[in-house]
């Protein structure tokens, strides 16, 4: 980590110190004694569940977080300072850091791929926080790593930091995925004298929009055909007759592990349920999870899928991962998350009650 990327009011001795925040103690990023990763026990805390209870043992990467950090002898009149660093609102960044947890432990060759797109450093250094049970840790890894300081705000009293991420989910996590979703699309109109010519659209996150033909069945799969499927449509160009052609949407850096769907734009009523499967730029995809949210509390959660079972992450609560039997209710989408299939994915692991997720807010 460059130590310039520190917020101010961090002090460090030098660079080393900055690295040492995230670096684990011996040698590698797994200590021998440990035995089982935080996801092999979550998955162990499903198949031992009851019915009396359903949640798991501790607490998951709690909302905000207190970190303190020891800056060196000369870092104040030769006085050894230690910085509080206090974290609010991490709601935006958590669900999705869950969900990006249960997705590098599901796949290893998940893991590799992602490593091209967020460093291989940090995706080690992430694994091993989070089975560590350093949920603080996890949270200013991706702060400091990912985010840019413009995106949250910081708050210095004396030797104490405050960092606010009170906003939108999709701004502090799925905008800092760097291109892993970046898609293109071209354009040609089919009068030679168009102004516009040809035209490209490149984006970095995809956004769907609910389509405005309700007799459509699967809604989702309509909204995501119409992003990235070929099309023919008149050309809008001011004193152009001509028709615009729209080629095949495709990712810039090909199909990726995950992608994310923003559905911020969709109202509960036009959702009748989550399709398990999905075509994507001529890919299968999976559902894996989503991230809601809560309109009067103003606060994002997740749910995940493991081995066909539905867990519900809210770290806001005392008991904040929770096996459900249906997924959670009066709650808005955020987002959803679909993982790219894979030919070593077994299907009798999914009933067929799972492939669609019945969403209903009422």
């Amino acid at each position: 980590m460059d130590v310039s990327s520190l917020p101010y009011g961090v002090i460090v001795q030098t660079p080393s110190d900055a690295d040492n925040l995230f670096e684990p103690t011996g040698a590698g990023y797994y200590p021998r004694e440990r035995t089982k990763t935080l996801f092999e026990e979550i998955r162990a805390s499903i198949t031992n569940n009851s019915n009396d209870d359903r949640s798991f043992w501790r607490p998951v990467l709690p909302w905000g977080g207190v970190y303190s950090i020891k800056a060196g002898k000369k870092a104040m009149a030769c006085t050894p300072l230690y910085v509080r660093i206090t974290l609010k609102n991490t709601c935006t960044i958590d669900g999705f850091l869950m969900l990006l947890y249960v997705i590098l432990s599901e796949n290893e060759n998940f893991r590799r791929e992602l490593s091209t797109y967020l460093g291989r450093e940090f995706v080690e250094r992430f694994l091993y926080l989070m089975d560590s049970y350093k949920f603080t840790t996890v949270k200013l890894l991706w702060i400091w790593d990912k985010m840019e300081k413009c995106q949250y705000k910081s708050k210095v009293h004396k030797a104490s930091l405050e960092i606010d991420l009170f906003g939108n989910e999709h701004e502090n996590f799925t905008r800092n995925l760097e291109n892993l979703m970046s898609t293109i699309q071209e354009t040609f109109c089919s009068n030679g004298r168009c102004p516009a010519g040809v035209q490209e659209d490149q984006r970095k996150t995809i956004i769907i929009y609910p389509s405005q033909d309700s007799l459509l069945g699967d809604v989702i799969q309509a909204a995501v055909d119409e992003l990235f499927c070929p099309r023919i449509e008149l050309c809008e160009e001011l004193g152009c007759n001509g028709q615009r052609e729209f080629t095949q949407r495709i990712f810039c850096h090909d199909a990726p592990p995950f992608v994310i769907l923003n559905m911020q734009q969709w109202k509960s009523e036009e959702l009748a349920y989550v399709p398990y499967s999905l075509a994507v730029a001529e890919r299968r995809y999976l559902l894996e999870g989503a991230t809601l949210f809560n309109k009067e509390e103003h606060h994002y959660s997740a749910a995940f899928m493991i081995d066909g079972n539905w867990m519900h992450y809210d770290g806001l609560r005392n008991e904040n991962l929770v096996l459900l039997n249906k997924p959670p209710e009066l709650l808005l989408l955020s987002s959803l998350v679909y993982v790219r299939d894979q030919e070593l994915i077994k299907g009798d692991l999914y009933d067929s009650k799972m492939k669609r997720w019945l969403y209903k807010t009422t």
